[in-house]
Parts: C-alpha cells; sequence; structure tokens
C-alpha cells in the first residue's frame, strides 16, 4: 500500500491514476482545502471496472496530525509514501508566509515523524525549481548542483523540507535502519490525462496553460478569475524580456510524464539512497509560444493585453533532466507543445466549471 498525501489535487491524482493502473493499492490523505474529493470519487469509478483492482481509500486530514497520520500508515500497512501535500502560490506565500511554513515545512516534520515512527521505507517528496530562485544565464538549463537561492517564502518552505528530509535519511543511516528517498523538483507542469478523466482545477487558477484556455472559453469566473470580458482578455506581464519574442520562457512538462517520473524513481529507490533529479523537458517555451499554441488546437484567437514586468519572473527558466536519463533512463515523451494543450483543451471544453461540472 502507498500512502499519496495531497493525491486529490492535480499532480496528485494524476499520480494516484496511474498507480492504480499499476495494479498498486494506494491511500489518499488530503484536507481537501484545495484537493477534489471528486477527482478520488472519479478514480474510485475507474477501478471498480477491473477485475481484480486494487484498493483506493480516501482520508481526509492533516498531514500535520501526527496521530492521524500514524493510524492511517498502521492500518494501512504503509510502507511507500508520495508526498504531494503543499500550498503552492508564489504571491500568497509572499503575503502569508507562516501559513506557507506551517503547512509546507512545519506539517511535513509531523508527516515525517510518523514514518518514522511506521517504519515507512520509501519517501518521494514533491519539491520546485523555486528552491533554485534566479538563476544565472549561464546555469540555464538549470542542474541539480545549481545553487539554492529561493527568493519567496514558497521556495524557501521547500527547501527547509528537503533539507529535513535529507538530515532525517543521514540519520537513519548512521542508526542502521536506511531509508530510500528521493527529492524532485518540478518545473512547470502543463496538461491533463489523455482519457479525459482527471484535469486540473485550481481555485483561483494561475498557471499560464489554463489561463489561457479558460479565457478562450469564458469560463475563467469558475475558477477564481475575472468573469465577463474581463475574463476573455489574457494579460501578458513583459514583452521585453531579452528572449526572442520578449516574453519570459519557461519549461512545460507534461503531467502523465512527470507522474511516470516518480514510479520510475521510486521502482529504483534501495535502502539508503538519496536521489535528487530535475523533472522537466530540458527546454523552453515562451508565453507567445504557448499562446500560438493554445490558438491552433482551438482554433480560436487570444484577446492579448500587455503589460508591465512582474517582480521576480526571470527571462527563462528550463531543466537540464539529463540526470535522471542517466541514472533511471525516464525521459519526457510527451513533447509536442500541441499535444500538451490539446489534453488540457479537451478537459476544460469538457468541464466548464472543472470537478463541479456534471457531478
Amino acid at each position: 500500500m502507498i500512502l499519496v498525501t495531497g493525491g486529490a489535487g492535480y499532480i496528485g491524482s494524476h499520480a494516484v491514476q496511474r498507480l492504480l493502473r499499476d495494479g498498486q493499492s494506494v491511500v489518499v490523505l488530503d484536507n481537501l482545502h484545495r484537493g477534489h474529493a471528486s477527482a478520488i470519487e472519479l478514480l474510485k469509478h475507474e477501478v471498480a471496472k477491473g477485475k481484480p483492482s486494487p484498493t483506493l481509500a480516501l482520508v481526509e486530514g492533516e498531514i500535520g496530525d501526527y496521530d492521524l497520520v500514524l493510524d492511517v500508515l498502521k492500518e494501512y500497512g504503509v510502507r511507500e509514501a508520495m508526498h504531494f501535500a503543499a500550498l503552492a502560490y508564489v504571491g500568497e506565500s509572499v503575503t502569508r508566509p507562516l501559513v506557507y511554513y506551517r503547512n509546507n515545512t512545519a506539517s511535513a516534520l509531523s508527516l515525517l515523524e510518523a514514518c518514522d515512527a511506521a517504519a515507512v521505507e520509501r519517501i518521494v517528496f514533491s519539491s520546485t525549481c523555486a528552491t533554485y530562485g534566479e538563476p544565472s544565464a549561464d546555469q540555464i538549463p538549470i542542474p541539480e548542483s545549481c545553487v539554492q537561492r529561493p527568493i519567496n517564502p514558497y521556495g524557501w518552505s521547500k527547501l527547509h523540507t528537503e533539507r529535513m528530509l535529507l538530515d532525517y535519511s543521514a540519520q537513519r543511516r548512521n542508526a542502521g535502519r536506511p531509508v530510500g528517498l528521493a527529492i524532485l523538483r518540478y518545473f512547470n507542469v502543463a496538461g491533463s490525462d489523455r482519457v479525459g478523466v482527471l484535469g486540473e482545477h485550481h481555485h483561483p487558477e494561475t498557471h499560464l496553460v489554463p489561463v489561457v484556455l479558460q479565457s478562450l472559453l469564458g469560463t475563467r469566473g469558475n475558477f477564481g478569475g475575472p468573469a465577463g470580458e474581463e475574463g476573455r482578455a489574457l494579460t501578458v506581464f513583459g514583452t521585453d524580456y531579452p528572449t526572442p519574442d520578449g516574453t519570459c520562457i519557461r519549461d512545460y512538462v507534461h503531467v502523465e510524464d512527470l507522474v511516470d517520473a516518480h514510479l520510475a524513481v521510486l521502482r529504483a529507490l534501495r535502502p539508503g539512497e538519496d536521489r535528487i533529479y530535475n523533472l522537466g523537458i530540458g527546454r523552453g517555451y515562451s508565453v507567445r509560444e504557448i499562446i500560438a499554441s493554445c490558438e491552433r488546437v482551438t482554433g480560436l484567437r487570444v484577446n492579448v493585453k500587455e503589460g508591465p514586468r512582474r517582480p521576480g519572473d526571470p527571462p527563462a527558466l528550463y531543466a537540464d533532466p539529463t540526470k535522471i536519463h542517466r541514472e533511471i533512463g525516464w525521459r519526457a515523451s510527451i513533447t509536442d507543445l500541441d499535444e500538451i494543450v490539446r489534453s488540457a483543451w479537451e478537459w476544460f471544453r469538457k468541464h466548464p466549471a472543472g470537478y463541479q461540472t456534471g457531478l
């Protein structure tokens, strides 16, 4: 049995889906603050179709509740954990830093203490490229050895958790009770599962691909954005960056590739190992390229407005995924931008109110 914290969220639910398809039984722990019980219900419906089928359980609660987590680990006989649960809005972390340190770092400490008490053997941690801050141009594409200098509380909350996990792993090795640990630093995640069961439902939505698609559909108001005509316009923040078209460049990895990497790493982990990998496709797409792809896929035109740069937006950030390919053999397979966008478009078109649509 595998514990998936935050398994009702965007990435976590896709990871649960993949684990189930591989015949793995899963227990999800999620406080449903920004996750969706509907996503788990859809996955339970998928599971019911299979014979024989793995087990899927949802426990609503906090990862910072030591007694609850320990009870779950013991009741379900958990030996492996994937930790996705976190708050992940950079802007919000600046205005509410203590909330981020409480939720992302302090709660992870309680989770780790429970995992230690229950003798969990392998832990895969969902981290972020935000721990790198603003790397210099000569550090792009970004390797795992890049200096980590976060520029916001979100990045710091994840980096503190990374340090805590590494210290814990070292202590376990020294005590003769080694644990397998993986830290996976994401870049930009996009798309939906291509079967069409799961999608991306954030409230408010801040990710570029869904914001563009929702503006074309006129549904941004359903996801915490502006409604009406205002919601049909898209503001590009900064058009004078030192990039080929003047807009920021980012690495977009499809969510299915991302969860494939998690499973590949989990299978490869051995007791006493610490593995740290960047997850991305190894190249970047600009804001204008994302908009152009959305227009090709949908056949619609985006109402673009130009705005000033936002503080803290580097011109280009994309991963060097060489290490994970060399050591484990994982490489993103869905690298065509239109295919990534199309999977998201199909889900948003059928679910204009996200998981509230038709449920």
